[in-house]
């Protein structure tokens, strides 16, 4: 499962909103693939659309889709925000890391 703090929850409702999407309707995609300083990277946009591949979760008010392969790098991920001055923004807090990157967008098990 993935999980959505209340921080995340209120930005990624908001800029939902923004972008034409339903939070109540439409999923948010979070995905790994290759690349960054760090060897992974993560993917985060809005869908209407479940593929067939796909796990699907609600949590915090949220739906998560997360493809199969994504979903292994991710079991037990946190999705956090962090705004402010010194903000950086989405930030994954994944269990499954043993390094991140300094920016926090890309990792390595």
């Amino acid at each position: 499962m993935i999980k959505v703090a209340d921080t995340a929850k209120n930005q990624v409702s908001k800029l939902m909103k923004m972008d034409g999407f339903s939070p109540s309707k439409d999923f948010v995609r979070v995905g790994v693939k290759s690349g960054g300083c760090s060897g992974l990277s993560y993917e985060l946009n809005f869908d209407k659309n479940k593929l067939d591949n796909d796990k699907v979760f609600e949590h915090n008010g949220i739906k998560i889709v997360v493809d199969k392969k994504s979903f292994l790098y991710l079991i037990g991920t946190t999705l956090e925000y962090s705004g402010g001055l010194n903000g950086k923004g989405f930030i994954f807090k994944n269990p499954n890391a043993s390094r991140t990157c300094g920016c926090g967008e890309s990792f390595s098990l």
